[in-house]
């Protein structure tokens, strides 16, 4: 008790943590930098139901599905960003750059292209 007393002692209270437990900076590091891919992810996701909600595009099941996966990959951010809170971390946005808002290939078409891009995405 004594040990956790003299942690708990030693923390400034406006800029340590008392969570902040063998949490090592490159880990929070790395989570920080996971949240804000997830969250770029989730950004070129909704361009792509931006896209495919279009009137001239009019992709309806394809306009949802990227709907979904923008919301999902933006519940891995906000996880990601609780995690790194109760491991006494401190989360670091970056910004988000524009992602591209025309998604029509002349060879592929545009939901094969649309495709391709969310699995590599997702890999």
């Amino acid at each position: 008790v004594k040990a956790e007393l003299a942690t708990v002692e030693k923390a400034d209270a406006v800029t340590d943590s008392f969570a902040r437990v063998n949490f090592h900076p490159e880990c929070e590091a790395a989570v920080n930098e996971q949240i804000n891919i997830e969250y770029a992810v989730s950004y070129v996701y909704h361009a792509l139901y931006s896209y495919f909600d279009r009137d001239n595009v009019a992709l309806r099941g394809f306009a949802k599905y990227f709907k979904e996966a923008s919301d999902e990959e933006r519940e891995h951010a906000e996880l990601l960003m609780q995690y790194q809170n109760k491991r006494g971390g401190r989360v670091k946005l970056a910004g988000l750059a524009m992602p591209e808002m025309d998604f029509c290939h002349s060879e592929k078409g545009e939901a094969l292209h649309a495709m391709e891009l969310a699995l590599a995405l997702e890999k």
